[in-house]
């Protein structure tokens, strides 16, 4: 048996081949191998003799042998040195990356002879994308005419890319490869011994000399961290890898090792120890915030519930259970969503929430909740959806705010309308349809007799009769009277857009429609939809107005779902729609169907004996809106009035006493004669150039620039045209706009 002293320093570097943390492979020019480090064989759990057998191509990643293939192919072709990163399966069947660095060795007269292949475990850096500074390629020159002798040997370990060395058993050194003494700068000769410890950070030196002791006595192989000081002073971790050699009696005769930069993963792991205290912070932080939102929720004056996306119960404030009269357990454990809503109430409540998690939106509904003493107050429970990056609502957040003060006070409010409501229709029964001719009566005992059922009804009149006044009226006087008017001027809308706003439409059903819409039949259901100018619809939506009649129900554009429509339908025209069926542009059928109570309007000049009411109704109605007392209608005034044939009916005249209003500087109101025509315009059409309405244009044109010169354009404030004409400055820029007048050019 050989003592320590004994053993060689060619055996000692090939001791330290064999130990070094690294698979080293010597191949023959073929590719055949012909040895291996230790390492290898445990590696791969093989002997030298099955890896001859066997091949290590047959553990290479599949994934990665096409690669290995070439970069041998082009190595042995060329002669030149190679270098591939592969993955390799270990003998427990793992795979771990490797750099595989091979070089060439040529005898005298230059033929490969021998390949030397070092392959480095690469694992943790491919994994942790940490880029840990691996140094230049392992085998270079030193392995050209490398020979068993000790010179040969240690241009092999000096080699290696990583800082090993050797020491004696009882800790000492006895060598340092020549990568250590060019990173710690230290000369050969004042690093044998315990030399080497001056190159390590005086931090770290206590408790490395303690932990290299206890493997001194344990015998047993180990890890140290601690920092190595570079050449130019800089400090930088090392894990330092030990492990024995024993002879064959068992006793330690040399300690060999290893020494990896990890300064990168030591950065990585304070950064990451940073991150988790600043996390905890932050948790921490978040904690606190919770409790104190969780404490200000729990005292706002709101019953405020928090709900899973299928209507989980998750939360309720402190206010909200106190009302309810249950503890959070006891309110989690409830299933029926409607256990505390009024039972008439229930349904709605729960088509409410169906509604709300289809559409996924934010939305209202007043409902009656119980309290804990069994009686109901008035709520109005708000639903917010909280939805993640997805889109996808996560959570229900409700608050439910008491409105029953404000129920109570609309319910008397209610009723207070209903006394005003009658005591009106008592004074006045057909608000503002003056006049009491013949005519006019007849349409107002049809009013009287048609409005308490649900007919159809169809008024025709001239422009301007007031066909509207009327449809409101029977509305009115009708059981819907609690329930919306909705009015459609057919002749104002675009063709194209009637029917969806007639109907409404579904999100994406044309260009434009980026959400689902409610038309005015949705609006006016239980009460009335007034179809002005219906003459004009396109024949299209004749056919779904034809429906409507027919089946009481619709579609919405872009939609398949019937809507059930209970709507009376009120229409006016003032076209002739048996010459439009003539002509083909308005179906019969629908005629048939509007027409199931007719009402006439008659024209103004049908009802001459209704033109002084009219006109002392308007004048009261925009005296008082301008702050004018006029007192009285001069009888001449009254007369031209009554003489003129009124071709745009009672709009016409509304129009025309709102200008004189404005006019008018005296208490008592008047025309000039001058205004008018000189001979009655009852025997022929008037002329455009001499019509009344023109005349008052113009003279209140010329009055209104008057002012402005005046008042150098100024409209506004107490030297204002406003205030010298007496009407209100919004009143004024309206007619300057109308008039067309530059004020601008009276500031000069």
């Amino acid at each position: 048996m050989r003592g320590a002293t004994d053993i060689s320093i060619e055996e000692t570097f090939r001791l330290i081949v064999e130990t070094i943390p690294g698979l080293i492979a010597v191949m023959t020019a073929g590719g055949e191998v012909a040895h291996v480090n230790r390492q290898v064989l445990d590696y791969f759990g093989r002997t030298l003799e099955e890896l001859k057998k066997w091949g290590t191509t047959d553990a290479v990643h599949p994934a990665d042998l096409p690669g290995v293939v070439v970069a041998w192919q082009h190595a042995v072709e060329t002669g030149l040195p190679y270098e591939v990163e592969h993955r390799l399966r270990r003998a427990d069947g793992e795979y771990r990356w490797f750099v595989s660095r091979g070089l060439p060795l040529r005898d005298d007269s230059g033929h490969i002879v021998r390949w030397y292949n070092l392959l480095t475990d690469i694992h943790v850096r491919k994994q942790s994308q940490e880029s840990l500074q691996h140094s230049e390629a392992v085998l270079q020159k030193a392995f050209d005419g490398i020979k068993k002798s000790e010179a040969k040997l240690r241009q092999v370990i000096d080699a290696i890319p990583t800082l090993a060395w050797c020491n004696l058993p009882d800790g000492p050194n006895e060598f340092l490869n020549k990568r250590w003494h060019d990173y710690t700068g230290l000369p050969l000769e004042s690093s044998h011994g315990w030399g080497w410890q001056v190159a390590f950070h005086p931090e770290d030196l206590p408790s490395l000399m303690e932990k290299w002791r206890e493997l001194l006595i344990s015998g047993e192989p180990g890890e140290i961290e601690a920092r190595l000081r570079r050449f130019d002073g800089v400090y930088r971790w090392f894990l330092i890898s030990v492990e024995p050699l024993h002879d064959e009696a068992g006793r330690i005769v040399r300690w060999y090792g290893t020494s990896t930069d990890i300064e990168d993963r030591k950065q990585a792991e304070d950064r990451l120890r940073q991150e988790n205290i600043a996390l905890k912070r932050a948790e921490e932080k978040i904690r606190e915030q919770e409790t104190e939102w969780r404490q200000i929720l729990d005292f706002v004056p709101q019953l405020v519930r928090v709900f899973g996306p299928d209507h989980e119960r998750i939360y309720a404030n402190r206010i909200g259970l106190d009302y309810l009269g249950v503890s959070l357990e006891e309110w989690r454990q409830i299933q029926d969503m409607c256990r505390f809503v009024h039972p008439d109430d229930g349904d709605r409540m729960r088509a409410f929430f169906d509604r709300a998690r289809s559409i996924g939106a934010a939305c209202e509904l007043e409902v009656r909740l119980r309290k804990g003493d069994g009686s109901y107050r008035w709520f109005l429970v708000r639903y917010n959806p909280v939805c993640d990056n997805k889109g996808q609502i996560i959570r229900w957040y409700v608050a439910g705010t008491d409105i029953e003060d404000r129920k109570q006070a609309e319910d008397r409010l209610r009723h207070e309308n209903v006394a005003l409501r009658e005591e009106v229709d008592k004074t006045s029964m057909f608000e503002e349809i003056v006049g009491t001719s013949p005519a006019l009566k007849t349409v107002l005992s049809h009013i009287s007799k048609v409005a308490p059922s649900n007919l159809t009804v169809l008024i025709s009149g001239e422009t301007g009769t007031g066909k509207e006044l009327v449809a409101r009226a029977i509305h009115r006087r009708s059981d819907r009277v609690s329930r919306p008017f909705v009015g459609v001027n057919c002749a104002a809308i675009p063709r194209d857009l009637i029917a969806s706003e007639l109907f409404g439409h579904e999100k994406g059903a044309f260009t434009g429609a980026t959400h689902q819409r409610l038309g005015r039949f949705e609006l006016a259901n239980g009460g009335s939809i007034f179809l002005d100018e219906v003459g004009e619809l396109p024949s299209e939506t004749q056919i779904a107005l034809l429906r409507v009649l027919q089946e009481h129900e619709f579609e919405r554009v872009g939609g398949n779902r019937r809507i059930r429509a209970d709507v009376r339908v009120i229409a006016a025209t003032n076209r002739d729609l048996q010459a439009a069926i003539s002509a083909g542009s308005f179906r019969s059928d629908l005629f048939y169907r509007l027409n199931v109570f007719p009402i006439e309007i008659p024209s103004l000049r049908e009802r001459k004996e209704d033109i002084p009411l009219l006109v002392e109704y308007f004048i009261d109605r925009y005296a008082r809106k301008a702050k004018k007392n006029i007192r009285g209608v001069n009888k001449k005034t009254l007369e031209l009035l009554q003489s003129y044939r009124w071709p745009g009916n009672i709009r016409e005249l509304q129009n025309v006493i709102e200008r004189l209003v404005i006019v008018c500087e005296t208490e008592n109101f008047s025309i000039d004669e001058n205004w008018l025509p000189q001979q009655p315009l009852l025997t022929a059409e008037p002329k455009p150039q001499v019509e009344l309405s023109h005349r008052l244009l113009v003279q209140e044109k010329d009055m209104i620039e008057a002012a402005l010169k005046e008042t150098r354009g100024r409209v506004s404030g107490p030297a204002g045209a406003a205030v010298k004409l007496g009407i209100p400055r919004s009143t004024l820029e309206s007619k300057i706009r109308s008039l067309k007048i530059d004020k601008n050019r009276f500031r000069t």
